[in-house]
């Protein structure tokens, strides 16, 4: 392992499994708090950026507290349906650096879309519980 990579396998478990339903809204996840022992003891980039890697695909997300028990992580439902994982499933979360992007085209995934008064505001506040997006992700 690099001097300043993160790359740790965790247990995963989506939010309804600590009662933070909130994080569903975005793409910040729950580690460890050796999780953040180890990345305080390496000269990363801020804000922090995690690849999440599984055997069907990966993703992109940033973190939003160390809290989960030695060995686990918790996770939006919608990524572990993006990378086709189960509850308990073993995943690679590594710390990377991501290019700032300058063009992104989203597809809706439903005709109710277009029925939305103010789709750029929506889109806009939307947006901001993101730290990174991945091309191909369902969000």
């Amino acid at each position: 392992m690099e001097l300043n990579t993160f790359d740790e396998q965790y247990h995963c478990y989506s939010a309804s499994f600590v009662n933070k339903d909130y994080i569903e809204n975005g793409d910040k996840i729950i580690l460890p708090s050796s999780a953040f022992e180890q990345l305080a003891r390496m000269n990363i980039q801020y804000p922090m950026l995690f690849e999440i890697r599984s055997d069907t695909g990966k993703t992109h997300c940033g973190v939003l507290e160390f809290s989960a028990p030695e060995g686990y992580c918790y996770l939006p439902y919608w990524i572990m349906q993006n990378l086709f994982i189960n509850e308990g499933a073993l995943i690679s979360i590594k710390n990377v650096s991501l290019p700032k992007a300058t063009f992104i085209k989203f597809k809706p995934q439903s005709i109710d879309f277009l029925n939305i008064t103010n789709p750029k505001a929506v889109l806009e506040k939307q947006l901001r519980l993101f730290s990174c997006l991945t091309v191909s992700d369902h969000i």
